[in-house]
């Protein structure tokens, strides 16, 4: 028996899931029959209440997707574009689906460069120059129609309900569209319709978004006809050409989406899967390879040592991801060779144990704002969905009486000429929003994501870590501290990491930026439990939402 100071026992505190509440804000939250993981508790709620009525993980990703963008426009919604990746228990198969839009046919790289004479010379964020097709929406009707068992206008229901009589505006919600709102300003169908007297809408308010419902009411009876060839698309036509923009009705009637197969990583007895390029899911998948040459476990959880290899990794693998990632269908990318095991041995050979690189070539442009969430059935069937804006309230232009926010991917185009990823007519930019899932000795694991552009692989990759080498469950996993490095030698470590390492990193030539809440993602996550069949939901306490059961 142990005692104490004073010569009294102590009480051993029994090995129960008690132990986990103090070292994380939430509890794991548990089911048999489903589970879904959303920033938005509402949404979650959305997605549940179809699993409730015998509904399967893809239907339930469609009503979620549907809702957030109802709950979180300023992140998401049918003017953006998604990725979605499905794990099929019965046949233990597992498919993506790129549901990202193109570039109109009658924009240049030539064109752009004229448009910005004495305007500098990158694709600007906001305004109608970055728009590109919005390719949600056909995702969402592709996965549901090939996949799911309820209608679209079950799906849609409950996103018409609440946009029609209105959701309180929750903190993190209302923090978002309050730093971001000014992007709206430029445009009047904007401020109609987002903004309250010139303003984000204040905490606790009902936000009623009637166009929106509208829209939706459309899409219910029309579908992507709709959307692609009909009303919708003749809307934000019309809006394109009143501000000058290249968007053609042969652009969305000549839209699809793809179906693609995932790229994966080996790491131990964990299989880590991502969605091939334009997105940078290969990002992820190159930094595991390049730390699978160091012992992460023996180095400790968020010491400097860990922590720098981490770094170190990432500013090699984004300095492929610059380089190589584009639309594969104008490119022949070097997929297999930069997840090979003789690259990632090459590149950790570069690797200063003890000494920051001053550069490993420029790493992501920009900055992107996302919505994550993920499903599972009774059946085990899961989906790993992500749909974005890219920026917060996209390219800040919403189309009038639709309520649909049109993204601004486009300025993720590079202008550079000959560049993989250089801008030109019906084509895909660079894409930072990826899923993900995992499969442990072969069997599928995790579903899983993180949000906030160029944080997502590294986040993918300290999640992973986390259950991988350290044992964490789902919840610890996503709330435990991140670091995420910018470009260059700038790191942004979250609180929780020790001063002493943050001290060892800067000896080691890292600079640390000042922490500022959210910078590091919010994430969503769900375990299976292979021994019991329960399903095992973490959600991020960065954001607003849940993960809910039953």
């Amino acid at each position: 028996m142990k005692i104490n100071d004073m010569g009294e026992p102590i009480q051993q505190k029994p090995e129960t899931a008690s132990r986990f509440l103090e070292k994380t804000k939430r509890s794991i939250v548990m089911g048999m029959n489903g589970v879904v993981a959303a920033e938005s508790t509402i949404a979650a709620n959305a997605g549940l209440d179809i699993l409730k009525k015998g509904g399967n993980a893809i239907d339930a990703a469609v009503a979620t997707a549907a809702m957030m963008n109802v709950v979180a426009p300023m992140n998401t919604g049918v003017g953006g574009d998604a990725f979605m990746m499905v794990y099929l228990a019965d046949e233990q198969k597992l498919v993506g689906l790129n549901a990202s839009g193109r570039s109109a046919y009658g924009v240049t790289r030539e064109k752009i460069l004229e448009r910005l004479t004495g305007n500098g010379n990158s694709i600007p964020v906001q305004g109608i120059l970055p728009v590109t097709v919005p390719g949600a929406f056909d995702g969402w009707v592709t996965l549901l129609e090939k996949y799911g068992t309820i209608t679209l206008e079950e799906a849609l229901e409950s996103a018409i309900y609440y946009a029609e009589n209105g959701f309180l505006v929750t903190e993190i919600v209302h923090m978002e569209w309050r730093q971001n709102y000014r992007r709206l300003l430029d445009f009047p169908p904007s401020v109609s319709a987002y903004l309250i007297e010139g303003e984000a809408p204040p905490v606790g308010h009902l936000f009623v978004n009637k166009d929106l419902a509208k829209t939706f009411r459309i899409l219910a009876k029309g579908g992507t006809k709709e959307f692609y060839e009909g009303s919708i698309a003749e809307a934000i036509v019309k809006y394109s050409n009143e501000n000058d923009g290249f968007l053609s009705m042969k652009d969305f009637e000549n839209h699809s989406s793809t179906w693609v197969e995932p790229i994966s990583i080996d790491y131990k007895d964990f299989t880590l899967y991502e969605l091939p390029p334009n997105g940078q899911g290969i990002a992820a998948l190159e930094l595991l390879n390049i730390l699978k040459n160091v012992d992460m476990k023996s180095l400790g959880h968020n010491s400097a040592e860990y922590l720098h290899y981490f770094i170190e990794a990432k500013k090699l693998a984004y300095a492929d991801l610059e380089k190589w990632v584009g639309d594969p269908e104008f490119n022949d990318l070097p997929v297999e060779k930069i997840l090979s095991k003789d690259y990632g041995q090459e590149r950790f050979g570069l690797i200063d144990p003890e000494k920051a690189m001053q550069r490993a070539e420029p790493g992501m442009p920009g900055e992107g704002d996302t919505v994550y969430f993920t499903v599972m059935d009774k059946d085990h069937n899961a989906v790993s969905f992500i749909n974005s804006l890219y920026n917060k309230f996209g390219s800040g232009m919403v189309v009038p009486g639709t309520g649909i926010v049109l993204q601004n991917r486009g300025v993720l185009f590079s202008l550079e000429e000959g560049h993989v990823n250089v801008i030109g007519p019906h084509k895909r930019p660079f894409h930072t929003i990826i899923p993900a899932m995992v499969f442990k000795d072969g069997k599928f694991f995790m579903t899983y994501g993180i949000m906030s552009g160029s944080m997502q692989p590294q986040a993918h990759v300290q999640v992973l870590l986390n259950i991988v080498e350290f044992g964490m469950n789902i919840q610890e996993a996503i709330e435990a501290p991140r670091l995420r490095h910018f470009s260059g030698m700038a790191v942004m470590p979250e609180p929780g990491i020790g001063n002493n390492v943050l001290s060892q990193l800067e000896k080691m030539g890292h600079v640390l930026n000042e922490y500022t809440f959210g910078n590091h993602g919010g994430g969503q996550g769900i375990i299976l439990d292979l021994t019991t069949g329960g399903m095992l939901g973490g959600s991020d306490h960065r954001k607003d939402g849940s993960a809910v059961a039953y």
